[in-house]
């Protein structure tokens, strides 16, 4: 088997497991169909039932582009590679509203690297929680 056809193989599974995931939230096909403008019959193709017993049709990146927004976006993201997320960039930042959390988020950081801090150098359980907490913050003002 060519390695071309080892990522033709991983993609139709990721659409099955897509379609699954749909299925699983509610978001009907006829609806991401409206939503995306794809035909539904098209849509089926990459996303057939499991009653249908049909493999996909490998989904071009033409129909990826007319899923954004229709489908959410940690669904489409399982078509990438591990580590790579599909997401939204924001249409504007308030950029002295992040500025100062960014400084209070890397201040306790550094507090967190301190030798007397919960794990040393580490960042400890405790630690991680709140930079957790800090970070959301960040990108919920994004």
């Amino acid at each position: 088997m060519t390695p071309n056809s080892n990522i033709v193989s991983a993609l139709k599974r990721v659409q099955e497991t897509m379609r699954g995931e749909m299925d699983r939230r509610g978001i009907a096909l006829k609806a991401v169909s409206f939503d995306s403008g794809l035909s539904y019959s098209t849509l089926l193709s990459y996303f057939p039932s499991k009653e249908a017993k049909a493999e996909p049709a490998l989904m071009p990146v033409s129909a990826l582009y007319a899923l954004c927004g229709a489908v959410p976006d940690d669904i489409l993201s399982l078509l990438l590679p591990a580590g790579r997320l599909i997401v939204q960039a924001p249409e504007r930042i308030d950029h002295d509203e992040i500025a100062p959390m960014l400084r209070e988020y890397l201040r306790c950081k550094d507090d967190a690297h301190h030798p007397e801090s919960e794990a040393g150098r580490e960042i400890g359980a405790g630690e991680d929680n709140v930079l957790r907490g800090k970070f959301a913050r960040v990108r919920a003002a994004a």
